[in-house]
């Protein structure tokens, strides 16, 4: 169990915690001992900041109104289902509030289980006269267990269905729960009329001489319906939960400067427009806005997914949710509550998931003419069996009208697009390929361009030594020594790069005595008495030590390297470590599989120029191809320009600064290892974080959706001609009726079908 450490808001084991501090009987966890004395200071102004308080605020006259995902229009007061096509309403902005569904959930889950219970055993009961020839109940009286085994199924647990389907008749927009509410409420109520009334049937319609029921379908229907809509709560909870993530990237409290020497901590939505506010290190700036005293080393790639930290002085601009890494400063706020750039991240981000409504299904086009069309067959076959049948003419006229509406069931086209999803989904997983949803598998099958960010998409995020440029007779692994002793207890990426490959190879740094950092630009300090530097050719200089002699050196380091550190002992450079973010071995391969496949690729990256040209000049990339230096907002810019240019755009890409363009983007394709924002704002995932993924994805898209047009052909063609049988047409000729039993038995047999057909994406090659 984790516990949030109150000052940071960092979800952390308490086994696993830096520091402890007990207060009023109750112990707090920190992530490190400076949180800890912050908390122990003023214990008050960060337990006032509760967790499930809103630190970016949004538009709070909107709290209270949810929308429809695929409705954009509808605006509703509260959640409840969408009146045109019965999706669960969400939130029109996001909070760090509970999400309204888990009483929806709730309720969801215990009229599951109490249909299962309730079906399971009716279902065994159906089954008796296969199972038990000798069954000692009397016909009559096991339909009469039935009818009550049903009843509370049908009428209560699938009430909501019920009503799904009477809203959308309401609003003349037939849907997949207009087919289910029609389907089951026909089973059941001709069931119920046959088990009470069973003199009435003809005896051509009797089986074995008794009156046949179908409680078992309409209850069976009901429960797995049920289930769908309790993983459809839950993924949407899931997905609220990723934007409160987002929104804690913000800090719950900030440092304020009173006066000179005086300072106190207050919550952030209190920070003010001109506050002085104090950044330690370690620490999360708490609003936007300029620095006016000091420096910083800023961690800011959710911002831009750069690895690097960027230095900043004074006069440079420094955002919301980005970490200070070394020296306190302080700044000036200028941008606080919704205006921050997080806060407008957050709110783009709900926007263009609203916006990115999934694609109508087939199943639901069909449907649309489908539904009405089966009606007025209905009703054309009762009229004309009413007026030309034998007599009873009227029983004769409602068996065939009900047989009609049964063989018509929508149980063959409401599984033909979910079931090859539920087997595509498995498939993909096995290959590393998380599908979210139909919509994505559906686009992606059509894209034409392919977005790629480039940190931890192409390369592998991280800095990573790619090279040791020994100079004056230095052994390489004694330049990793004295780098290491000098970063032993640096908290930067690249010290960490430094400090992986010494443990790589099994040096033993010690660490260095006397440090000094400037600036964020170097470290001296002393190893065994002799003076020892890292850091920026400029920084080494400026301690007057000679490169002149190196240049050669220099020269290849400043060529090649995203970072060139330059390490000095005893006033001489005694090497050069070159540090970058490495190109994925699968990158390569990938990108040329899907240029032959006729997919254009283009890398949108929020890092330098120069890094994205050196990175897409290994790939192939053309310069026009590489968009660089661009904020989230911009990232979904260019995938905008491409869509209204006729583009179906894929977007690839793993950090909070690529949820915006993911959303934005025909299907938005994550990284496993990104940032939980943006899997949630992705359609696909990536499991493996391997580029070669993104053709297992293509192949998958497309051998499913042909699958899924062949299931919805099968059973529109198989229900079209059960219909034409059930109208009772070939009775004058060929003395032939469909009864009700034979037309539950025929639209069971294509509901088989159509499942078979998608169990055969099981064994489909992805590669």
């Amino acid at each position: 169990m984790t516990e949030l450490d109150p000052v940071c808001h960092m979800e952390i084991e308490p086994a696993a915690a830096a520091a402890r501090y007990r207060l009023h009987g109750k112990d707090y966890y920190f992530c490190r001992q400076g949180c800890k004395e912050k908390f122990a200071a003023n214990p008050e102004a960060y337990l006032s900041a509760a967790p499930d308080a809103i630190p970016v605020q949004l538009d709070v006259k909107s709290e209270a109104s949810f929308t429809c995902p695929m409705h954009p229009a509808v605006i509703k007061k509260g959640p409840g289902t969408c009146p045109l096509c019965g999706m669960a309403l969400e939130p029109v902005t996001p909070t760090l509030e509970p999400l309204q569904d888990n009483i929806e959930l709730k309720l969801m889950q215990s009229r599951l289980v109490v249909a299962s219970c309730f079906s399971v055993p009716l279902l065994f009961l159906a089954m008796s006269g296969m199972l038990l020839p000798n069954m000692p109940l009397e016909h009559r009286l096991l339909n009469w267990i039935q009818l009550a085994l049903a009843s509370p199924v049908v009428l209560w647990c699938g009430a909501p269905i019920f009503e799904r389907a009477l809203d959308s008749l309401k609003a003349r927009t037939p849907n997949m729960f207009t087919l289910i509410g029609i389907g089951t409420g026909i089973a059941y109520a001709f069931s119920s009329a046959c088990t009470a009334f069973p003199r009435l049937l003809p005896p051509a319609l009797l089986v074995h001489g008794f009156a046949p029921v179908y409680f078992e379908t309409a209850a069976v229907i009901i429960t797995l319906v049920l289930l769908g809509q309790v993983l459809e709560i839950r993924a949407r909870n899931k997905a609220g939960s990723a934007i409160r993530d987002l929104l804690c990237l913000s800090p719950l409290v900030a440092r304020k400067i009173i006066q000179e020497g005086q300072e106190v901590d207050l919550p952030v939505a209190e920070v003010q427009v001109g506050d002085n506010l104090r950044v330690c290190p370690g620490d999360k700036v708490p609003v936007d806005g300029t620095i006016i005293d000091g420096s910083a080393l800023i961690d800011q790639a959710f911002l831009t997914g750069e690895a690097k930290p960027i230095q900043k002085v004074i006069g440079d601009v420094v955002s919301a949710g980005t970490i200070n890494l070394v020296e306190s400063f302080i700044m000036r706020a200028d941008r606080v509550g919704d205006q921050t750039v997080l806060a407008q991240i957050v709110k783009m981000v709900a926007e263009a998931q609203r916006t990115q409504a999934p694609i109508q299904h087939l199943a639901d086009k069909t449907a649309s003419y489908f539904v009405p069309t089966v009606i007025i067959i209905a009703g054309l076959t009762f009229a004309a069996w009413l007026v030309l049948g034998p007599k009873p003419s009227f029983l004769f006229a409602l068996i065939n009208a009900i047989s009609v509406l049964i063989v018509a069931c929508p149980c063959a086209l409401g599984l033909a697009t979910p079931m090859s999803i539920v087997v595509a989904a498995g498939r993909g997983a096995r290959a590393g390929v998380l599908i979210k949803n139909a919509s994505a598998l559906e686009a992606a099958e059509q894209i034409d361009v392919l977005a790629l960010d480039k940190t931890g998409t192409l390369t592998v995020g991280r800095p990573e030594i790619t090279e040791l440029i020994a100079c004056d007779n230095t052994e390489q692994m004694d330049l990793l020594a004295v780098a290491a002793a000098l970063e032993l207890h640096s908290s930067h990426p690249i010290a960490r790069a430094i400090l992986r490959r010494c443990s790589q190879l099994g040096i033993e740094a010690r660490p260095a005595t006397d440090l000094v950092l400037t600036n964020g630009r170097g470290l001296e300090g002393r190893i065994a008495n002799v003076a020892v530097a890292i850091g920026s050719q400029r920084f080494i200089q400026e301690l007057g030590i000679e490169t002149d002699s190196t240049a050669v050196a220099v020269n290849k380091a400043n060529d090649i390297a995203d970072s060139a550190v330059f390490v000095a002992k005893g006033h001489k450079l005694i090497g050069i470590i070159i540090v970058a973010d490495p190109i994925k071995e699968s990158s390569r391969p990938a990108l040329d599989e899907l240029r032959k496949k006729g997919i254009d690729t283009i890398m949108l990256t929020g890092d330098n120029r120069k890094s994205a040209l050196k990175v897409g000049a290994l790939l192939s990339f053309g310069e026009k191809d590489i968009f660089a230096e661009l904020l989230p907002a911009e990232k979904a810019n260019v995938v905008e320009a491409l869509k209204s240019s006729g583009k179906r755009v894929a977007m690839v890409g793993d950090g909070i600064n690529d949820s915006v363009a993911l959303a934005r983007a025909d299907v938005g394709i994550a990284m496993g290892h990104g940032a939980d924002v943006a899997v949630e704002s992705a359609g696909i995932t990536l499991l493996n974080d391997d580029l070669r993924g993104m053709i297992r994805t293509l192949n998958l898209s497309r051998a499913t959706m042909d699958n899924i047009r062949q299931n919805l052909f099968f059973a529109f063609i198989y229900n079209a001609l059960g219909i034409i049988i059930a109208t009772g047409i070939f009775y004058p000729w060929f003395g032939l009726l469909l009864s009700p039993m034979v037309a539950a038995t025929a639209m069971s047999l294509s509901s088989l079908c159509v499942i078979g057909n998608a169990l055969r994406l099981r064994s489909l090659k992805l590669v």
